[in-house]
């Protein structure tokens, strides 16, 4: 029941990122972009990681452990697949910040969500190659990655 939740999570989401596929960065945009406003805020990104994280925490015990992370990884990878368009460089950047390396900050071997969640500010910057506090489309494509 929780991969029918999260594959229809993922399609409701998929339409939006068509709307700018040949943007840079816009299938990461439509999707974490909460208000619209074409800038991923921290505050955003805190929100959509605690849903991300309920998402793929089956057990509900506030962990995403080792088996939960590869779920977690094999989602991302299939949604890296699908929507290659709307991702353009620096989307490795991306991916980075939701991997377990980045976020068990511990290094248990699993990712609580308070770690989940204290790492956003940290993946934003890591994204934010203009330095405004934002993910914006300005901070994919081709320069500097």
């Amino acid at each position: 029941m929780k991969n029918l939740i999260v594959i229809a999570t993922l399609t409701a989401l998929v339409p939006f990122a068509a709307l700018a596929q040949d943007t840079p960065g816009s299938h990461f945009i439509a999707n974490w972009d909460l208000d619209a406003s074409g800038a991923v805020t921290v505050a955003e990104v805190v929100e959509r990681r605690e849903m991300v994280f309920n998402m793929f925490d089956n057990d509900q015990n506030g962990m995403l452990d080792a088996a939960e992370y590869v779920m977690f990884d094999e989602t991302r990878a299939a949604d890296m697949d699908n929507n290659a368009d709307g991702h353009g460089k620096g989307g490795d950047r991306m991916q980075v910040g939701l991997t377990l390396a980045f976020n068990d900050t511990n290094q248990d071997g699993a990712v609580s969500l308070d770690e989940f969640i204290a790492n956003s500010a940290a993946w934003v910057a890591q994204v934010d190659r203009d330095g405004d506090g934002a993910i914006t489309s300005g901070d994919f494509g081709p320069q500097g990655n």
